[in-house]
């Protein structure tokens, strides 16, 4: 049990949620006041907080990945140690969001257990392979502006914990988006092969980029009510818009093609019309079946087992030694 949570046979039991306490929660949230986790809150609040927190957690540690296998291999020593400093940057945004996740009473091993067998998500973004360095070129700077897109919106959210996450998170993540915005233009300014390799690598990239922001909102089960309850600031549409409201323009200049002939904004609405960036892709690899899926679940799983040894050290008492005085 905590505090408004039990967990019954792996579920969430709902039927404790008094509806006056409901009532005065939903006020609480309107007024634009943050919920801290002794604050009495609806289960299907904490399941959702659960679900949204502990996926982005996953998502950050496996997003390391991809680029994380460019280390040995970076142009340069500045560029090496850039990278280095990035992917140690994703490892550590997800302890925050661990630490934040925790706070809701599912304790950090179970979340990683989900993890690996597979019952928890993570972005399917991160299940595509980094062929060459403009991969992750372009990685670091539009799927990073697409994170920071989520993440500063829902920085604005009613979970505290999370909340503050996100603000120490945003912050590390701009550097990110600038070292990769200076990769996609080097390469882009570049030789000829260059600005082919950098245009093959957002040739790959585009439609997971699409995925990254989630289904259309008429596609989505959460939306409604995650917005509701200020979980989330904004729907996966609006933020994708907001997307190519300022990215699109920023590719153009660079004079990179975005592979979608049908991609164009509509001078009366505001609005960006796009072509089908397949949903049914999107739906099987964020269920297991898509190009690295397996691969990546294997990594985590290998230093899980590798560093298992030190999480059985660090549980066991201390041991205090004393110099004999000679």
């Amino acid at each position: 049990m905590y505090g408004s949570l039990t967990i019954v046979e792996g579920t969430i039991d709902t039927s404790q949620d008094d509806p006056v306490l409901l009532a005065e929660f939903e006020d609480k949230i309107a007024r634009g006041e943050k919920i801290e986790p002794k604050d009495w809150m609806p289960a299907e609040y904490r399941k959702q907080l659960i679900r949204m927190i502990e996926q982005h957690a996953h998502s950050e540690i496996i997003g390391a990945l991809p680029e994380g296998t460019w280390i040995t291999r970076a142009p340069g020593f500045r560029r090496k140690i850039a990278l280095m400093a990035k992917v140690q940057d994703e490892v550590g945004h997800a302890q925050l969001l661990y630490s934040a996740a925790e706070t809701l009473g599912k304790p950090r091993e179970d979340m990683i257990a989900d993890l690996i067998s597979g019952k928890s998500k993570y972005s399917n973004v991160f299940n595509y392979p980094a062929f060459t360095w403009a991969d992750t070129a372009v990685i670091a700077w539009l799927i990073d502006a697409s994170a920071i897109i989520n993440q500063v919106t829902n920085s604005k959210g009613s979970y505290a914990p999370y909340c503050r996450a996100l603000e120490r998170i945003c912050m590390e993540e701009s550097f990110h988006l600038k070292y990769g915005y200076d990769n996609v233009v080097t390469l882009a300014t570049g030789t000829a092969q260059q600005r082919e390799m950098v245009q093959a690598a957002l040739n790959r990239w585009w439609r997971p980029i699409m995925h990254f922001f989630g289904p259309p909102d008429k596609m989505s089960q959460h939306t409604e009510k995650l917005v509701r309850w200020k979980i989330k600031m904004a729907t996966n549409d609006e933020m994708r818009q907001q997307f190519f409201n300022q990215y699109v323009p920023k590719i153009w200049e660079l004079g990179l093609t975005i592979p979608d002939t049908e991609l164009k904004k509509d001078p009366l609405t505001g609005e960006w019309a796009f072509g089908d960036p397949d949903w049914a892709e999107f739906k099987r690899v964020i269920n297991g079946d898509g190009p690295c899926n397996a691969e990546r679940l294997a990594v985590r799983r290998t230093a899980e087992e590798r560093g298992k040894w030190v999480r059985e050290a660090l549980q066991k008492p201390s041991h205090k030694y004393v110099t004999p005085l000679s």
